[in-house]
């Protein structure tokens, strides 16, 4: 069966689009990745905002929680009806004491989020340029389609890397937490107050280093993608050139 003549205008316009797309990311989206700083004194990344760890352990939420801890709430019927009798109770969560999150971690782990998020949806579109410019499968001629998935591998180790990174702020969260915990256990025990500043103070390195490796996966891809580039948009022209 052959498509009919407005389904090909269609599927030819997509893929220009997909085409157009592509190489704007590769020329223009990718290489201004690379212009990340951090050293900077006002960065939000620099390491002087380690300093910012609040070790206070703050009263619970709301008294009242403490103090009434039970809620009255009266039996149903099958019908769903209130019984006018009895009574029971249903009890409510107590809170314990409290300790601040550091916001500023939480608001780089968001930007690190979003980082990663828009690497995974770049490499997703990229990938779909370089499948649809792949010829059709025959013998002979067919180093050019090796490069194009030499890209391909690349493009989705990218995303793999996005993806891990992306579960860090998880991570941090959960650590954090049992180290609060036992700060409000032992409040006395000043080494646990010590140890949430210093995991404060890793994982704002760690981020900036999350930060740098998302830097230098956008480096590799764009120097790798130009590079082959005359490889990606014709494989099966001259086969004279390397792959690096």
């Amino acid at each position: 069966m052959a498509t009919d003549k407005e389904a090909a205008r269609k599927l030819e316009e997509f893929r220009r689009s997909v085409t157009n797309k592509g190489e704007d990311i590769v020329f223009k989206v990718f290489p201004n990745k690379l212009m990340f700083t951090y050293s900077d004194a006002d960065s939000p990344f620099n390491m002087l905002h380690s300093k910012k760890t609040d070790t206070t352990i703050y009263p619970p939420p709301s008294n009242a929680d403490v103090e009434d801890p039970h809620t009255k709430k009266r039996r149903r019927t099958a019908d769903g009806s209130a019984e006018n009798g009895d009574v029971h109770h249903t009890p409510r969560p107590k809170y314990s004491d409290l300790v601040h999150s550091n916001e500023h971690i939480s608001s780089l782990h968001e930007t690190v989020k979003k980082e990663c998020d828009q690497l995974a949806d770049l490499c997703d579109q990229v990938k779909l340029w370089v499948n649809l410019t792949m010829p059709k499968i025959e013998d002979g001629d067919n180093f050019g389609v090796q490069v194009q998935e030499e890209v391909l591998a690349e493009l989705m180790r990218a995303q793999d890397s996005a993806y891990n990174v992306r579960d860090a702020a998880r991570q941090d969260h959960l650590q954090r937490a049992k180290i609060c915990s036992k700060l409000i256990k032992y409040p006395h025990i000043e080494d646990y107050a010590a140890s949430l500043r210093e995991h404060d103070e890793k994982q704002l390195y760690f981020i900036r280093q999350h930060l740098i490796d998302i830097r230098n996966i956008y480096a590799v891809l764009t120097d790798l993608i130009h590079k082959n580039i005359s490889k990606i948009r014709a494989p099966k022209g001259n086969n004279g050139m390397g792959l690096y």
